[in-house]
């Protein structure tokens, strides 16, 4: 029985996945400048992934830029959606005066719950 029983080992200690018959996959070295501090930063990437034109400084939090056989790659300004608000949503289904009925019926109905819901000896000895 002691020849089968199972062997501890600590955690974290040592991984039980071996790299046999693992192919990795082909990578290329990219790099970045940063145009504030001139800190230049490396970084692996697949080589069929296209890297982002522009990656954020580790020194000093700006923009860094992609270089391409040592030159900067320019960087597209590309017109973006703009981030909608909820009431841009809302005014997309409502118009202004559907908004302003609403309200007014909400109003009248909280004003007339709490008219309804108060104690009438609380409101005498206060």
């Amino acid at each position: 029985m002691a020849d089968r029983s199972l062997r501890g080992i600590r955690l974290g200690a040592q991984s039980l996945q071996s790299e046999e018959g693992v192919v990795f996959m082909e990578r290329r070295e990219t790099t970045y400048t940063c145009e504030t501090c001139g800190h230049v930063t490396t970084l692996m990437f697949a080589a069929d992934a296209e890297p982002p034109t522009t990656w954020e400084c580790r020194n000093c939090g700006a923009e860094a830029r992609l270089q391409i056989d040592g030159k900067s790659v320019a960087v597209e300004e590309n017109a973006e959606k703009v981030a909608r608000s909820h009431w841009d949503m809302l005014l997309e289904r409502r118009t202004r005066d559907e908004l302003e009925e609403l309200l007014e019926e909400r109003l009248a109905y909280i004003r007339d719950r709490r008219g309804a819901g108060e104690d009438p000896t609380r409101a005498k000895s206060a």
